[in-house]
């Protein structure tokens, strides 16, 4: 499998057509900068194809599940914060899921 077969996902959230993410956005230690910053990406994205939310929102899905066994606990759980605030930014209700 050559090198860029593997880095395909790193690829799509470097340069996704649908939101001009700002750089390092999925490393932030605050949730809530996370959350802004796509926000920011979404609300201002000319290419997306769905609505802002539903974009950020699969966006750091995408990320989460991109990452899979090789993102740390805490990782992983400043991210699933960042979900939550990101809902808070769209005034959606939480997810009852957690």
């Amino acid at each position: 499998m050559s090198n860029k077969t593997k880095k395909w996902s790193a690829e799509v959230t470097e340069h996704s057509d649908a939101l001009a993410l700002e750089p390092h956005a999925f490393e932030k230690a605050d949730p809530k900068a996370i959350a802004a910053s796509l926000k920011r990406s979404a609300d201002e994205s000319k290419k997306r194809k769905a609505e802002p939310f539903r974009s950020a929102m699969s966006m750091l899905t995408f990320y989460i599940n991109r990452a899979g066994k090789n993102l740390p606990a805490e990782r992983k759980e400043v991210l699933e914060k960042a979900k939550d605030e990101l809902r808070r930014l769209y005034g959606r209700p939480a997810d009852n899921n957690d």
